[in-house]
């Protein structure tokens, strides 16, 4: 088996995480917050803004089992990446969309296909930055499989539930079974 990672911003970390959650050949998700200024963040630093960093997930898989470029290919179909620091609701820029490579030989080239077609098809309106992972931080235990473990919460069950059932029917060959 051979592994790989990469780190995804697409809004609250808490929808990307249920979703990466689900899909064959992820061996991990974790919830983190990445590239800022700021020295182990906290949950609330990061919410005013003002650390610089993105709300993230990092998704570690069995590349014998997932690509990168369907790992990409889902990210692209369950987060709007053409609102500049937004998603719905969620504002700042801690929700920007965002994809942050690990090993910028392996997986770059794969990003800017996937973004390029991802763009085309959004008729060029894609702000996702793409950027080598920089000053990533776990977030705080009680983020991490927030969804699983409290689903009829009012955001998840109104935001994050919706995302989750859109993803389970467009990618269904993905699903653990």
């Amino acid at each position: 088996m051979a592994f790989e990672s990469i780190t995804l911003g697409g809004g609250c970390f808490w929808c990307l995480e249920a979703v990466y959650l689900q899909i064959k050949g992820v061996t991990s998700v974790e919830s983190g917050y990445c590239d800022g200024h700021l020295q182990s963040p906290s949950y609330e630093q990061v919410c005013s803004g003002r650390s610089g960093h993105a709300e993230v997930v990092k998704v570690t898989f069995d590349v014998d089992r997932i690509t990168l470029r369907q790992i990409l290919e889902v990210f692209f179909a369950i987060h709007d990446p053409t609102t500049l620091n937004r998603q719905g609701n969620d504002v700042g820029d801690q929700y920007r969309s965002a994809i942050y490579w690990h090993d910028e030989g392996m997986q770059r080239s794969t990003i800017q296909s996937v973004f390029d077609e991802a763009n085309a098809a959004w008729g060029g309106r894609v702000v996702t930055q793409l950027k080598p992972l920089v000053n990533y931080w776990p977030a705080e235990d009680y983020h991490q499989r927030y969804f699983a473990r409290h689903p009829a919460q009012g955001y998840c069950a109104a935001i994050i539930a919706p995302k989750v059932e859109k993803f389970r029917k467009t990618f269904k060959s993905l699903l653990i079974v």
